[in-house]
């Protein structure tokens, strides 16, 4: 049976380094769906109610659910943007869903945007207007990671509930 890692958080918290170890840590059939890829990459389009992104990540996450022993979806993933996606996360995936949330201050988001590679395309002033407090998911259960659990703890911590179940 498939299992869904989702790992969300705002701008600079760690979600694409953490989603990528953890796809080296898991192993092939192991499917990333990174928001930022598909909505600013493959179709370049921005985020809010009604995101042309929607379509495609649901599709994708079927996709996932059908051909891969695991689905790492991560991104900012605004709770009521994607809400039809955890929706259709749940139906699809029931009790195999681990969900992570980065829940990291303002200021430590910037400190870990400067070790990015874009760090030069954006910064402060574009973080803010993205930034959500505390953008819990309603309908499925997430876990915290925090500021003092370094990269290599959250990937085993995930890597460790994963292989409970």
């Amino acid at each position: 049976m498939s299992k869904l890692v989702i790992i969300r958080g705002n701008s600079g918290s760690g979600k694409t380094t953490t989603a990528k170890a953890l796809q080296h840590r898991l192993g092939r059939n192991i499917m990333v769906l990174s928001q930022d890829v598909i909505r600013r990459e493959i179709l370049w389009v921005k985020d809010g109610f009604g995101t042309e992104a929607l379509p495609l990540l649901m599709d994708m996450l079927q996709y996932g659910y059908h051909h891969c022993e695991t689905v790492i979806l991560e991104g900012i993933l605004d709770a009521e943007y994607y809400r039809p996606l955890f929706e259709l996360a749940s139906e699809l995936f029931g009790r195999e869903i681990f969900a992570y949330y980065y829940d990291l201050t303002f200021e430590e988001t910037l400190i870990r945007h400067q070790t990015k590679p874009c760090r030069d395309k954006f910064g402060r002033e574009e973080m803010q207007r993205w930034w959500k407090e505390k953008d819990w998911l309603k309908m499925i259960p997430e876990k915290v990671i925090s500021a003092d659990m370094t990269q290599a703890d959250t990937v085993e911590m995930i890597y460790q509930d994963i292989a409970k179940g």
